[in-house]
């Protein structure tokens, strides 16, 4: 399921340090409900990473990924 305008979303459940993802536009949700943060657009812009405020959880760009797809891949939220 996508966020608003047709932004990925990810959680980080397992609290890993990095989550590998193929987008630069996307929501964070920090870990699922009802643990979850303040839902929060990040856009790494020229970057090719960029760190949650909320959470701390580093966003990497893969290029090899695809627009909904993250690893680990239980990172992407589902619903």
């Amino acid at each position: 399921m996508m966020a608003p305008h047709g932004r990925a979303r990810f959680v980080n459940d397992s609290g890993v340090d990095e989550i590998l993802i193929g987008v630069q536009e996307f929501e964070c949700m920090g870990a699922s409900a009802p643990h979850d943060h303040p839902h929060i657009y990040l856009d790494m812009g020229r970057e090719s990473h960029i760190r949650c405020p909320y959470c701390g959880t580093l966003f990497r760009l893969d290029a090899a990924l695809g627009p909904h797809e993250a690893r680990p891949q239980d990172c992407l939220h589902a619903g």
